[in-house]
């Protein structure tokens, strides 16, 4: 499955991470999400690596899509949540 989402390389956007009570958000730049040969829908497998650069520290993840929209994409990553929806913010 491919993600709906339109992603631009010099775009912004706003990462939630959620994991037990815990909720956090942070702006992210260059994003960019990549599908995993080995992961399908059927197995626990992640299906994408998540790339993306928040407070210029260089951020990766392997997931399984949750949601997927086009105006946002949801992960579940290592126990975590990833949700990724377009900023307006400019950077």
């Amino acid at each position: 499955m491919d993600v709906k989402m339109p992603v631009k390389f010099h775009g912004s956007y706003q990462v939630v991470i959620r994991y037990g009570d815990v909720e956090k958000k942070e702006i992210c730049q260059k994003l960019n999400f990549i599908r995993l040969a080995a992961g399908d829908e059927e197995s626990g497998a992640p299906t994408h690596q998540i790339t993306y650069y928040a407070f210029g520290c260089k951020r990766m993840v392997e997931g399984r899509i949750k949601e997927n929209r086009e105006e946002k994409v949801t992960f579940d990553a290592q126990g975590r949540e990833y949700e990724f929806t377009p900023s307006s913010r400019v950077c």
